[in-house]
């Protein structure tokens, strides 16, 4: 008997260690966005109603270490892992209809996740925008849930694949004539870009950061103006 359970203890040691992996969660994270994710749209109700799987990714989340010298590794995991605790927060308090009907949603909701004690917002500000000040696309793969950001896709990030995701999701952003409003001379502009207007300040400004992206460019001399945000949940 003692040493059966001592071979429990072994394997399920073995599988703790494997949980602890960054590619097992990337892998786990994967098939995730895959079952409840489509055309930008999260199945909330079927994630309430079996939240198991997204538990046990937020779980796994807990023991991973990154480290800032593996950057891609370090910003897929970061990256996949705010998207997987803002669709948490919503399930925690589903039904809703906006991630605003939740006090704190963004810096008053800690979560225990690679090493720390942490805030969505911690983890945009100070675990990716403040040690990656160069990377503004971070913008356009962090989705706050509401209809107004760049869309969520059904797939995970992975280090392998993390400069081609984030230049693909980019571009479909800035191409999206819904999210750049061009009317001739006026372009209205999601608030993305006015609040963290820094961060495209450093790539060259707001224009030009567009233009880098855009394959109908838009004159420097346009005159720009930012639209109001949409924080309707972004349920299917």
């Amino acid at each position: 008997m003692k040493y059966k359970i001592a071979l429990l203890v072994f394997f399920f040691g073995i599988l703790i260690a494997k949980a602890q992996q960054p590619d097992v969660f990337f892998n786990a994270t994967d098939t995730f966005f895959k079952n409840y994710v489509s055309n930008g749209r999260v199945d909330y109700k079927a994630i309430v109603e079996q939240p198991s799987k997204l538990n046990i990714l937020v779980h796994m989340a807990k023991n991973i270490n990154v480290i800032e010298e593996k950057s891609n590794e370090y910003q897929a995991f970061w990256i996949n892992t705010y998207n997987l605790l803002v669709i948490k927060g919503i399930v925690d308090n589903y039904p809703l209809k906006s991630p605003l009907d939740i006090d704190g949603f963004f810096d008053k909701m800690h979560y225990d996740v690679g090493g720390n004690i942490i805030t969505l917002n911690g983890i945009e500000n100070e675990l990716l925008r403040a040690k990656f000040p160069k990377e503004p696309r971070f913008h356009f793969v962090l989705v706050c849930a509401g209809i107004g950001c760049p869309p969520i896709i059904n797939e995970a990030y992975i280090p392998k694949k993390l400069e081609t995701q984030l230049q693909r999701q980019t571009v479909l952003a800035i191409n999206n004539p819904s999210f750049i409003r061009v009317e001739g001379n006026k372009v209205n502009v999601s608030q993305i870009f006015e609040w963290y207007k820094d961060d495209f300040e450093r790539a060259g400004g707001v224009v030009t950061f567009i233009n880098n992206f855009k394959t109908s460019k838009i004159p420097a001399s346009a005159e720009l103006g930012y639209y109001p945000y949409d924080w309707t949940l972004n349920s299917k």
